[in-house]
Parts: structure tokens; C-alpha cells; sequence
């Protein structure tokens, strides 16, 4: 059944490589949302009349970023696929998003879960490991906290093992076998126990 509480109820992972993606804001809350798309692979466009000297110095994409300075106008919408909002002025932010909603755009209003279409998890990353950690938008902070405990698990050898689980699924499916049939648990919890445990060692 469910949870009527749970707004934000359909976790994606987006591959946003070469997709324009509008960031209108250039503060500190800003920067540190473009980076974070930037190293997703999107093209940035960012719109604001002062930029932030940390935004400044940053890159926007692989080409395709921009910086408008000036006020946001509709029109910055034009050919962009996402959208975020972080001007830290809450009638500005709410504006952009319903001008977002009303052309069909995905947005998210920083500090404004009401006018989200989609909100921004805490991620903590290694290799190709990834773990997201939301609150639904309630607690920002909490999402942080625990984001950093789970990071600890998230080590290098860890992302070894991902990688070689790749190889070795890539092998069975090469030889006409099932990946659904074999079990990875014991390779995967030894791994796990390593990092919960760093004086053990992990079998290969």
C-alpha cells in the first residue's frame, strides 16, 4: 500500500551527459549544485545578476555551459531539460518553478520541497558505487549524517569488487549462463565486513 506521506516515493538515477540543465542563482547553494551537475556531465546554464566568486571560477560543462548575468527571464527555459532554482529568494524560486512546471520541465526549488518536482539525495560515491540518501525533502541535515556514516563503507576495495562482479556477469552471459542463478552474497559480505572491519582481510 502506499504511504500517502512519502512524496518523493520513485528514486532515478539520471545520466545527464550533454543535457542542458538551467541552475538560476549563483550563491554558495548554487555552486555547489552546478558542480555537482557538472560532474554528472551536464552542460550548465546559470542565470543571475551577481555570481557568487566560487561559481565564477567554476566550469559549466564540456562546452555547452553558459553564464547569463542578468535576471532570469522565461526564456532561459529555452532547450533545457532540468531544471534548479536556488536564489535563496523564495517568491524568485517559486516563480522559476512554476514557469518549469508549466513548460513540461523537471525542477527543484532549493529549501522549497512543495515546489519540487524532484529533490537532490545526499550521494556519497566511489568508483562506480553510489549510495543516495533522501529525507522526502523533510531534514537536509539528517540526509547529510547519514550519507557520511554510509560513506564509510564505500572503499576502494569495494569498488574493485564492483567492478570485477561486472566482469565476471559479463563472463557467464558470454558462455550462455544466467546471472539470475549465481549467488554473489558471500564475495559481497566479506567485502562489506572488510570495511565495517579494516583490520580483517577480505577474501578474493
Amino acid at each position: 500500500m502506499n504511504d500517502p506521506a512519502v512524496t518523493f516515493g520513485y528514486p532515478v538515477a539520471l545520466d545527464l551527459h550533454g543535457v542542458t540543465v538551467l541552475v538560476v542563482g549563483a550563491g554558495p547553494v548554487a555552486a555547489r549544485k552546478v558542480a555537482g551537475l557538472v560532474a554528472a556531465g551536464a552542460e550548465v546554464r546559470v542565470v543571475a545578476p551577481e555570481i557568487d566568486d566560487q561559481l565564477e571560477a567554476q566550469p559549466l560543462g564540456d562546452g555547452g555551459g553558459e553564464l547569463r548575468r542578468r535576471r532570469y527571464e522565461v526564456g532561459d527555459l529555452d532547450g533545457v531539460r532540468l531544471v534548479v532554482t536556488a536564489t535563496g529568494v523564495e517568491a524568485v524560486d517559486a516563480a522559476v518553478a512554476a514557469d518549469a512546471r508549466a513548460n513540461g520541465i523537471w525542477v527543484n526549488a532549493a529549501d522549497l520541497p512543495a515546489e519540487c518536482g524532484f529533490i537532490l539525495p545526499a550521494i556519497a560515491r566511489q568508483g562506480p558505487v553510489s549510495v543516495a540518501v533522501s529525507t522526502d525533502g523533510t531534514s537536509p541535515a539528517l540526509a547529510v549524517r547519514l550519507r557520511d556514516r554510509i560513506a564509510t563503507l564505500l572503499t576502494p576495495e569495494l569498488a574493485t569488487l564492483a567492478d570485477d562482479l561486472a566482469a565476471d556477469r559479463s563472463a557467464i552471459k558470454s558462455s550462455g549462463g544466467s546471472t539470475e542463478d549465481h549467488d554473489w552474497s558471500a564475495r559481497i559480505d566479506a567485502a562489506l565486513d572488510a570495511a565495517l572491519d579494516p583490520g580483517s582481510t577480505a577474501p578474493g
